[in-house]
């Protein structure tokens, strides 16, 4: 009991980041692959970017705030670094679905 309460004070916000983050890109890649097989407009695709993996964004989001903070970044530091990430997601997205897959 005690060892499992050490190991669990042990983890760091950091180390939320890798699995919010394979969650996050397998939703992405997930909707892109649907969405380029069903031969989705691109304006139905762009739409649904936003929205269909928005639960696991928020998860990616908050991870990466918790784990910048921890390392000492400021709010605004924080808050460009967490929407760089998650606009390289979306921009990779794009331009996977734009290729056809």
């Amino acid at each position: 009991m005690i060892f499992t309460a050490l190991i669990l004070a042990a983890a760091t916000p950091a180390d939320a980041v890798p699995k919010a983050r394979q969650a996050y890109a397998a939703c992405l890649t997930q909707y892109t692959n649907d969405a380029v097989d069903r031969k989705m407009a691109k304006d139905e695709f762009l739409a649904g970017l936003k929205t269909k993996c928005a639960d696991k964004e928020e998860k990616f989001r908050a991870a990466l705030t918790a784990a910048d903070k921890a390392d000492g970044m400021s709010d605004k530091e924080t808050a460009a670094d967490v929407e760089d990430q998650v606009k390289g997601y979306m921009d990779q997205m794009t331009d996977n679905f734009t290729s056809g897959g």
